[in-house]
């Protein structure tokens, strides 16, 4: 059903989300994306499962936005450029809509777009040796469609400290920072998540998914205006030079002009 994706679900109603494109460390591109929003509006709609867990095959849960994808952005035109962004928009918004708790399982690297994926889990446990970043200035991009969900987990003062230096950190930073509900040893990962999983099964479904839609209610507002200004952001930042410096010296494996020879 899915290329980039794996979905599975066991009896009791535990559904596992798998990115599944671990020789690109899961990097999203654009079929991935658009595979992310069917899976999560099947998930959204069976009423039948109880809990979702995200998770990515192989060494790294994502590795943010295929580079691939994004150098195909820049050759697009403007309406192109806005139709992509808000697949990337809308996938997010679907996932931090569902009804079900979605418990997130990180290893290896999370950047990007990976930390947006994690900020939309109503919990996420990462392997102590998890390195996370927000990694777009770097390409002379932003962290704009992720920006809503990162700040809403974050809060904008720890925010602050990641989302514009492309500085990465660890599990333990992570924690501090809010993204991550706390750190294990990798091969203490499957025991914590479902230690995060277990006590939704004794819930009334009903009443969970009436709880995270009051949660969300109650705080930062992530609607129509805010997601259009994102996907604005975005684009306009694809239109600008430093972007097709920063993403053109990446794929000609030199510093962009802004960096220190």
């Amino acid at each position: 059903m899915y290329d980039t994706l794996d979905l599975s679900r066991d009896d009791r109603g535990v559904a596992t989300l798998t990115l599944n494109r671990p020789q690109k460390h899961n990097a999203m591109s654009g079929q991935m994306l658009q595979e992310l929003q069917a899976a999560a509006r099947a998930l959204a709609a069976d009423r039948s499962v109880r809990v979702v867990v995200l998770t990515g095959a192989g060494k790294s849960f994502c590795a943010g936005g295929d580079l691939g994808w994004m150098q195909a952005q820049m050759q697009a035109d403007a309406d192109t450029r806005a139709r992509e962004a808000r697949v990337l928009a809308e996938m997010l918004n679907l996932l931090n809509t569902l009804p079900q708790p979605l418990i997130g399982r990180l290893q290896g690297n999370a950047f990007g777009g990976g930390v947006g994926m994690a900020s939309v889990c109503d919990v996420a446990i990462g392997a102590d040796h998890l390195k996370m970043g927000l990694t777009e200035t770097r390409l002379g991009l932003i962290p704009a469609t992720i920006g809503p969900y990162v700040i809403a987990r974050m809060g904008e003062a720890r925010a602050r400290r990641v989302f514009m230096s492309a500085r990465l950190f660890d599990a333990a930073e992570a924690v501090e920072l809010g993204l991550l509900a706390r750190q294990v040893p990798a091969d203490s990962l499957d025991a914590a998540v479902e230690a995060e999983v277990v006590p939704y099964l004794d819930c009334a479904p009903g009443a969970v998914a009436e709880a995270k839609a009051l949660a969300r209610a109650l705080g930062p507002k992530i609607d129509k205006s805010v997601i259009d200004l994102t996907i604005s952001a975005l684009v306009t930042r694809w239109e600008s030079p430093e972007a097709e410096e920063g993403i053109g010296a990446f794929f000609e494996k030199r510093r962009p002009g802004w960096q220190e020879k």
